[in-house]
């Protein structure tokens, strides 16, 4: 490195190095500055004035909007428009702002599609296993399962006191519970023999 760019290297280091803090006096000299010395005396007193004028327009403009907001709650009295009633207004008219806008549209679009498409899988499903079911119940096991079934339906029936044969299962029901019926009145007589 040259001796000058090490020269110009330490200069700039030491700037950020420096460990004083900065004294009252550097304050005061940078407050003292004074940023108005382009800014003739005439210019600013012109500037004064117009900075009053704005100020009086500013007031006066919040005069004016005070009194149409007053006017503008009184008219909305009369005619019975109160803050409910807007709110479903705005609300009916950005429902139907958002349906007619593209994005809505074609969104609907899509869901319906895809509604359609899942309505059509569903009934290919549901198809599909009414004729599995169907395949299977003509199976030789699933045959073979329902003959057991109905051998021990018959065997309860007759166990139960029932028709010997043919019936359903809702009559084996009612049989089961004919028969418990018929078991309820001996706990009678035990309560009776207690009394």
């Amino acid at each position: 490195m040259e001796p000058r760019q090490q020269e110009d290297r330490e200069t700039f280091h030491a700037g950020f190095l420096d460990k004083e803090p900065l004294k009252e006096v550097d304050e005061d000299m940078v407050s003292e500055v004074d940023l108005n010395n382009t800014v003739t005396e005439e210019e600013r007193e012109e500037m004064e004035n117009e900075l009053i004028k704005l100020e009086e327009e500013i007031t006066t403009l919040k005069q004016v909007l005070a009194s149409k907001e007053k006017r503008h709650l009184e008219l909305k009295q009369k005619l019975g428009i109160t803050p409910l009633n807007e709110l479903r207004q705005n609300f009916s008219r950005s429902w139907y702002d958002m349906q007619t806008s593209t994005a809505y549209k074609k969104t609907s679009e899509t869901l319906t599609t895809a509604g359609q498409r899942t309505s059509v899988a569903f009934s290919n499903l549901g198809n599909a296993i009414s004729r599995k079911f169907g395949d299977m119940r003509n199976s030789p096991s699933f045959k073979s399962f329902e003959e057991k079934v109905e051998s021990t339906v018959s065997n309860i029936k007759s166990k139960v006191g029932g028709t010997g044969g043919a019936g359903s299962f809702e009559d084996v029901l009612s049989s089961a519970a004919q028969a418990s019926a018929q078991d309820t009145p001996t706990n009678n007589v035990t309560e009776n023999s207690e009394h």
